[in-house]
């Protein structure tokens, strides 16, 4: 099946978005078959709660949902009624499907917003194509520049966790290798490590900062015990502490050592539990679907999908079929955005990064790069 490129949008029949309803279909997997489906069931909630507020804002929403599993052929879907009128497609969620939504959006000027991980390459071909997705090398590559940046003055300590299943060594190593092109000295220690060897790794003459090479919740305990009776026999020494996107998940259990050890988590999204709007959302996430919103994901999928309409469907009401997702029209609750194109040819990919901060005045602040 071929889909013919238009290059006239008038030709889809479609008029100017700034001034009528926005048209936005959802091609994901919708069942209650597996985790895939109850995930994104999750998500394209959130995507309701989002198109009810943005109606109170004055903005129209006309919304279609196609059930599209694993195993579906996603040619059939585009052929149904509707889907060559959406001015914005949220799907697919399966790598396989995307060449032929890509061709599809080429050929009636449709921005697709592929939503979560995919292994293909046709963001860097299509011109419609939005990924949210940053593959872990560009993150690791990220938050070793960005660590380098912020923790220039520091003496940095790494801690090896004895953790055997670890996936952490690709950016352990990086970070090493960064350090040491740069001229700046590091120390090694272990958890396993006696004390008077363990104390050792640290300094007085300037801050530390502490890297372990486990993102696991049982090594992360094990160092506050290390760290802790370090502090407690030598109050002088300044300590902060860098982590990984998961430690968001122990934040609840974790969050006095978190302040306490001054820790930086880089990640690309941070959700405030107690803020008014996120608060707001999840009354009106349980009030609506009579269940309370997935927590044990991070980050939660139902406010993903609330925080991508609102960006999307905002960002086209606003400036149209021109609108290339660099600037955000409003603050997001959970994961801000901004796109730039990849390549000269190619479409967009969200370039958001930034580190969590738990500041030793229990603050919590997002460094922004």
């Amino acid at each position: 099946m071929v889909f013919t490129v238009i290059n006239n949008v008038m030709a889809t029949g479609k008029t100017d978005v700034r001034k009528r309803e926005v048209r936005v279909g959802i091609m994901l997997p919708l069942h209650d078959v597996d985790g895939d489906g109850r995930r994104m069931v999750e998500f394209y909630r959130g995507i309701l709660l989002a198109v009810d507020d943005l109606k109170k804002e004055g903005i129209s929403v006309d919304i279609h949902a196609w059930n599209v599993n694993i195993d579906a052929d996603i040619r059939q879907t585009l052929l149904m009624e509707g889907a060559d009128k959406c001015d914005l497609i949220f799907g697919p969620l399966y790598t396989k499907q995307v060449p032929q939504l890509a061709e599809f959006a080429k050929a009636y000027n449709i921005k697709v917003v592929i939503p979560f991980s995919i292994s293909g390459d046709d963001v860097t071909k299509c011109q419609q194509i939005f990924q949210v997705y940053q593959s872990p090398e560009k993150l690791n590559e990220k938050t070793i520049q960005s660590f380098i940046g912020r923790f220039a003055g520091y003496h940095p300590i790494f801690i090896d966790c004895n953790d055997p299943d670890s996936k952490k060594g690709s950016f352990t190593q990086g970070l090493r290798q960064a350090l040491e092109k740069k001229g700046i000295t590091y120390n090694i220690t272990n958890l396993n490590s006696p004390y008077e060897n363990f104390v050792k790794a640290f300094t007085l003459d300037k801050p530390n900062v502490v890297v372990l090479n486990s993102a696991r919740s049982p090594e992360l305990t094990a160092a506050y015990k290390k760290l802790d009776e370090l502090r407690l026999n030598n109050s002088a020494v300044k300590i902060s502490m860098f982590g990984y996107t998961e430690w968001l998940m122990y934040e609840r259990n974790n969050m006095a050592k978190f302040v306490q050890y001054d820790t930086y988590v880089p990640a690309t999204f941070y959700l405030n539990v107690s803020a008014q709007n996120t608060r707001t959302l999840l009354q009106d996430y349980n009030r609506w679907f009579h269940a309370p919103m997935m927590e044990e994901y991070i980050p939660r999928f139902a406010i993903t999908g609330y925080d991508q309409a609102c960006f999307f469907i905002r960002g086209l009401h606003e400036y149209g079929e021109n609108f290339d997702g660099s600037k955000s029209v409003k603050p997001s609750v959970q994961t801000p955005y901004r796109f730039e194109r990849v390549g000269k040819k190619g479409g967009y990919q969200n370039q958001v990064f930034q580190f969590i901060h738990y500041n030793t005045n229990g603050a919590i602040s997002i460094v922004n790069f």
